[in-house]
């Protein structure tokens, strides 16, 4: 029996297909905080059960 995981795991193998919504640019994977970056825009993409969401209105911006 294995253990359940609080969320699913994010296939890194995405990041080669996904680019920002907004920029076109390149992203950036954020293993602690569940995020895909976009340094161009300055947002953050969550990653929910081991889906990016990738809607510039539920991006976090950075800092």
């Amino acid at each position: 029996m294995t253990e359940a995981t609080p969320t699913a795991a994010f296939d890194r193998r995405m990041l080669e297909a996904l680019v920002c919504p907004q920029t076109h640019g390149p992203l950036e994977y954020d293993a602690a905080r569940q995020e895909l970056i976009s340094r161009r825009a300055g947002l953050a993409f969550p990653i929910r059960n081991g889906i990016p969401v990738m809607l510039i209105d539920e991006a976090r911006a950075l800092d």
